[in-house]
C-alpha cells in the first residue's frame, strides 16, 4: 500500500509539472511573466502557488523518508522562478523513483513523530493515512486550483494524468 501510494505521489508531481509547463504557454500567450504565478494565491491568508508546490513537495518526500528511514534530499523554500520549482519536483520525483517496496517494509508500524508534535507518535500506518495522503492532497489540489482560477486551462485530465487501462479484448 505505502509504495504504490508514493509512486502514486510522484505521478502527482509529474502532473503538477506539466500544469507548469501549460501556466508558462498561458503567460506567453497572454504576454506576462510566467513567474508572476509563484506569488498567487486563493485568499489573502493562503500561501502562495510556491508553498503549495513546496509542501507537496516535502509532503511526499518526507513521508516517505519517515516510513523508509531513508534520508530525503534537502530543499530550501526559496524557489523564486518556474524554473526552480521545476528542479525542486524533479529532484523529489527522481528521489521518490529509487525507492522500492521493500524500503516500505515495517512502515506501517513504525513509530512516526516530528518536532511540530511536541513529543507526540503516530504508527506509520496511522501517519500516512491520516497525514500524509490528505496533506499532500491539499497542496496538489491548491496548486491546481490557482493555475485554474488564474486562466491556465488545465483539467480533470490533466490533474488525473494518464491512468492504467487496457483496451477491450475482441
Amino acid at each position: 500500500m505505502f509504495y504504490e501510494s508514493v509512486q502514486q505521489m510522484k505521478k502527482q508531481l509529474g502532473q503538477v509539472e506539466k500544469w507548469l509547463e501549460m501556466a508558462t504557454a498561458h503567460a506567453e500567450q497572454k504576454k506576462f511573466d510566467q513567474n508572476l504565478y509563484l506569488g498567487f494565491r486563493l485568499a489573502p491568508d493562503q500561501l502562495p502557488l510556491s508553498a503549495q508546490v513546496g509542501i507537496a513537495c516535502d509532503t511526499a518526500k518526507l513521508g516517505a523518508a519517515r516510513l523508509t528511514g531513508k534520508d530525503a534530499p534537502a530543499h530550501a523554500d526559496n524557489q523564486t522562478t518556474v524554473a526552480e520549482l521545476h528542479a525542486r519536483l524533479q529532484s523529489v520525483q527522481q528521489w521518490l523513483g529509487a525507492l522500492t517496496a521493500k524500503d516500505f517494509e515495517g512502515a506501517a508500524t513504525r513509530t512516526i513523530t516530528t518536532p511540530r508534535w511536541e513529543g507526540k507518535t503516530m504508527t506509520g500506518q496511522d501517519y500516512f493515512l491520516e497525514h500524509v495522503q490528505p496533506n499532500f492532497g491539499f497542496h496538489v489540489a491548491h496548486t491546481y486550483a490557482l493555475l485554474r482560477h488564474n486562466g491556465v486551462p488545465v483539467g480533470k485530465k490533466d490533474y488525473l494524468g494518464a491512468l492504467t487501462q487496457t483496451a477491450p479484448k475482441t
